[in-house]
């Protein structure tokens, strides 16, 4: 699985914890699958965690949020991001100026 997938997925959970994985897959353009599988691997890491926040018998009603450990992880895996676009950048720019 790309670091970058987990780092959207920490990123959609962050700004959206009470959305349904259904949701949160849709807005990342996701299967559902795919997503569950992330979101498993995430929570295996102790990157974050589910909390049933309705006293709901059917337990449809989670709400997932980051841990400490997965707002670090969110923010290393942000600055390797940003720091492998910057160096795309700069190569397509020497690029073009090249010629």
């Amino acid at each position: 699985m790309k670091n970058n997938d987990f780092l959207k997925v920490l990123r959609n959970i962050d700004n959206n914890p009470s959305k349904s994985q259904r949701e949160l897959a849709k807005n990342l353009g996701f299967s559902l699958g795919k997503f569950n599988y992330i979101l498993n691997a995430l929570k295996k890491k102790g990157l974050i965690k589910f909390a049933n926040f309705k006293k709901n018998p059917k337990k449809l009603n989670y709400v997932y949020y980051l841990t400490p450990k997965g707002f670090t992880e969110k923010t290393k895996l942000t600055i390797r991001y940003l720091n492998k676009i910057s160096k795309e950048y700069e190569s397509l720019k020497a690029e073009i100026n090249k010629k």
